[in-house]
């Protein structure tokens, strides 16, 4: 019996939504997970849950955008808006892109701090020497290669924080407790907004319909698109699903093994704490996660940056550059001895407030029948992303709310 062409079966057409997957694992979910379970315990897990479930119909629309227009969402954008409101509009994103940098390079450079007992800022200097690497494959090889790269890192990120859960005393009662939204005080509001910055990213939005894009074609055959909306519906449902495994076994780790434990308000504080309850083998699995982690999602940064800036300001800046220029921030963070980990958690808090940028112009181009065509949402579609947006916008509105309050 003749085989199906590759493009026909299922499994070729996987690839771009774990690349884009790999934002919601990055270090700034790690910092964000294992704080919250380590003060609250199973408090929160509702909210790694909700944004789970809002990232998977996110992300799905950002692909379908790609796949249906041929272009990506900056690009859409930059199409769109007048010169001033483009250049506002980069100018936000770009600094979005950068707080994602910041954190990912941070979290690698913990990670060797971890394993290996570097310097911070040496480790820094590591992870973008190897994050080159890792980009010149894409760059000289194309996206299917580096999609292999960052799948396979993917699956050591997964081994590395699920591990612990197999030899921590969960509790299932409080797990079920745990999916009752509620929140106790101010701090759980703002962690919760961090977690929700460090899940549903603002630069994964912009990639996706990008990556779906480059993947597929910029000129797809109206009949493919059909087939290919249902690849990316699977391929978007198992890359979520992974991740989002991985951030609740973060949560329910810390809850399980760290609650109440002096010092696991950092990272380095607790591994040490998972080392001491749990032994130094599944302290070192934690370690090269967290690294895989970093040097994944750090990759996966840079190329969404270098995205943004050729569609807001149609301007292409060689990846490779793009990586030299934005490892600095990180660096001089990492030299002048800011706390790492609250540099990581800050820095969801500020992704948290770039969300809506990307999502208000993706619900709205993907609801449009004159940029979609037959393939524009169906009204039932349209209404739960415009409630996700709006949850998200709220939640952020009660955040700048806490933070000015509290600097009064």
């Amino acid at each position: 019996m003749r085989a199906s062409p590759p493009e026909k079966r299922l499994l070729f057409l996987l690839g771009p939504a774990f690349v884009a997957a790999i934002a919601y694992v990055d270090p700034g979910n790690v910092a964000a997970n294992l704080t919250a379970g380590a003060k609250y315990g199973y408090l929160l897990v509702w909210v790694l849950v909700v944004a789970n479930v809002m990232a998977v119909l996110i992300q799905y629309l950002s692909a379908k955008l790609g796949l249906v227009t041929g272009k990506s969402l900056p690009e859409l954008l930059g199409e769109r808006l007048p010169r001033r409101r483009r250049l506002m509009f980069w100018a936000q994103a770009e600094l979005v892109a950068a707080a994602t940098d910041l954190a990912e390079v941070i979290g690698g450079a913990i990670a060797l701090q971890i394993l290996f007992g570097l310097p911070l800022p040496l480790g820094g200097l590591i992870m973008g020497v190897i994050s080159t690497v890792l980009l010149s494959v894409q760059s000289r090889r194309g996206q299917r290669p580096f999609e292999f790269v960052i799948i396979g890192l993917l699956a050591v990120i997964t081994v590395g924080f699920i591990a612990g859960l197999f030899v921590s005393p969960l509790s299932l009662s409080e797990l079920v407790g745990g999916l009752v939204p509620r929140f106790q005080g101010t701090e759980t509001i703002l962690l919760a907004a961090s977690m929700l910055g460090a899940t549903v990213m603002p630069h994964a939005i912009y990639l996706h319909s990008g990556l779906a894009r480059d993947r597929h074609g910029a000129s797809v055959d109206p009949a493919r698109i059909p087939r290919l909306l249902r690849a990316t519906r699977w391929d978007v449902a198992i890359a979520l699903v992974i991740a989002g495994s991985v951030n609740i076994a973060m949560l329910l780790l810390a809850a399980a093994s760290l609650r109440g434990v002096a010092g696991t308000d950092s990272i380095q504080g607790a591994h040490a704490a998972i080392v001491a309850a749990l032994g130094p083998a599944v302290g070192i699995i934690f370690g090269i996660g967290l690294l895989a982690s970093g040097l994944a999602s750090t990759s996966v940064g840079s190329y969404a940056g270098s995205a943004i800036m050729a569609g807001l300001l149609h301007l292409r800046v060689p990846l490779l550059t793009r990586r030299v220029v934005t490892l600095i921030p990180a660096l001089i963070v990492l030299a002048i001895g800011f706390d790492p980990t609250s540099a990581l958690v800050l820095s969801q808090v500020l992704l948290s407030l770039g969300i809506p940028f990307a999502l208000v112009p993706l619900v709205a181009y993907t609801q449009n029948s004159t940029i979609m065509g037959e393939f524009a949402n169906p009204r039932i579609v349209t209404w739960i992303a415009w409630l996700v947006t709006g949850l998200i916008v709220l939640l952020n509105v009660v955040l700048i709310v806490l933070v000015v309050a509290g600097g009064a």
